[in-house]
């Protein structure tokens, strides 16, 4: 009887040192089969929780083969309880293992599951961790994952395309509403030109024209940045164009129509042209002409007024805010042009391309005089031209002495100002 308790236990140690050894042994051929050194690695569905699953499955085989009598009589039992005990980890386990082997998608990556929405932080063997948009975590367990459906917002390619929707009046033709949110799509610095964007005639609403802008961006993580951007560019674009959002109407209001400019905005823009050397001669009575039929253009900060080297037949005057002077390619500014400050002037005169970029510091409002309503105002003012290219003249012999001083010391004012006389005439086509 005393022999018999010591062969027993012999006997247990026995199994337990085969089975440590089948264990070393199973490690060992996994890793020979997919270690990181060798020089064709193992598929990338191939990751760490498989090969622990096929270490344990493995294992669980061999123990059952080698232990069979002592299995047994407790594998019913235990199997039912352990089934129940971790329903939920099991199913957890499972859907991890499905996820890290599949990929739907990576860490790095903008997901949608249901209804929620998050950058993909870590995936585990229990729950999936999404970083939302608020900078919170939201873990995911992955039996949820497992059930509902999946959007990858970052494949199969990385540009994402994203949709904004904007209501129009009834009053403006598809064709100028399309060209206006054309404009202010260039003025979104997150949309990508190609693949270009579109704009549809969505839907006839009850009070607007539902226009849709599918446009492209580069990564999902910016998609709010880049709705900011672009709704923004519509609000200025369509005060530029005089292009109106309806407001949503249930019922039948009525409301005083008040002009698209208010006389103290047309009287705040003569008052600034009073102050330039350029309509110096003109009566009050004809600037307010010229600020009342001259449109007023607004646009946000770092938006551009006019590109370098683009053709031109008009001049701005700042009303409100400022601008700045930017040379391309090399975007140095040169200038800076407050409130009362013109720009522009020789591309009206003379149709000359663009010499500099100008873009807005913060929101600026300025006037916008054409090349035809100035050679109405030149017949009807005899002198006007003598003298608006008697002040270009001066003006631009300071550039010039600015930029190269040696070159402009060969210039006479007269000579640059009969120059210039010339050329106006000639484009305004006056006698």
């Amino acid at each position: 009887m005393a022999l018999t308790q010591p062969i027993g236990e012999a006997a247990l140690l026995g199994s337990i040192a085969r089975l440590l050894l089948v264990l070393a042994v199973i490690n060992l051929v996994v890793a020979l089969l997919v270690n990181p050194w060798r020089e064709h690695r193992a598929s990338d569905r191939f990751p760490a929780i498989a090969q622990d699953v096929s270490i344990i499955g493995l294992f669980t085989v061999v123990a059952t083969l080698l232990m069979r009598d002592q299995l047994l009589t407790t594998s019913a039992v235990g199997a039912v309880i352990v089934g129940f005990a971790l329903q939920d980890t099991l199913g957890n386990f499972f859907a991890g293992l499905a996820i890290q082997t599949e990929k739907p998608f990576r860490v790095g990556q903008w997901i949608a599951v249901g209804d929620k929405e998050g950058q993909v932080a870590e995936i585990t063997w229990r729950a999936t961790k999404l970083r939302t948009e608020a900078g919170q975590f939201l873990i995911v367990p992955n039996s949820i994952i497992a059930k509902d459906p999946i959007l990858n917002y970052s494949e199969p390619s990385i540009p994402t395309r994203i949709e904004v929707v904007v209501g129009v009046g009834y009053q403006h033709p598809p064709n100028q509403v399309k060209a206006a949110l054309s404009e202010a799509l260039t003025h979104a610095p997150l949309v990508l030109t190609t693949p270009p964007p579109d704009i549809l005639v969505h839907d006839f609403g009850d009070f607007a024209v539902v226009y849709k802008m599918r446009f492209w961006i580069g990564d999902y993580e910016t998609h709010e940045p880049a709705r900011n951007q672009v709704r923004s560019a519509i609000w200025y674009t369509f005060q530029r164009a005089n292009i109106e959002i309806p407001y949503p109407i249930a019922v039948e209001i009525g409301r005083e129509d008040r002009p698209m400019r208010p006389p103290e905005a047309i009287a705040s823009a003569a008052a600034r042209l009073a102050h330039l050397d350029l309509f110096a001669t003109l009566s009050p009575d004809q600037r307010l002409a010229l600020a009342e039929a001259c449109p007023e253009k607004i646009y946000q900060d770092n938006q551009v007024v006019v590109r370098q080297g683009a053709a031109g037949s008009s001049m701005f005057v700042v009303v409100s805010g400022a601008a700045r002077v930017v040379l391309e390619p090399s975007g140095q500014e040169v200038a800076s042009i407050e409130a009362g400050g013109f720009f522009g002037e020789m591309s009206m005169l003379t149709g000359e391309p663009r010499t500099a970029t100008v873009r807005a510091r913060h929101d600026m409002t300025a006037l916008e005089i054409s090349a035809d309503r100035f050679r109405a105002l030149a017949l009807e003012r005899p002198g006007l031209v003598e003298h608006v290219s008697t002040v270009v003249a001066a003006r631009r012999i300071g550039l010039d002495e600015a930029r190269a001083a040696a070159e402009a010391a060969s210039v006479t004012p007269a000579t640059v100002r009969k120059t210039l006389l010339e050329r106006i005439q000639r484009f305004l086509h006056l006698p």
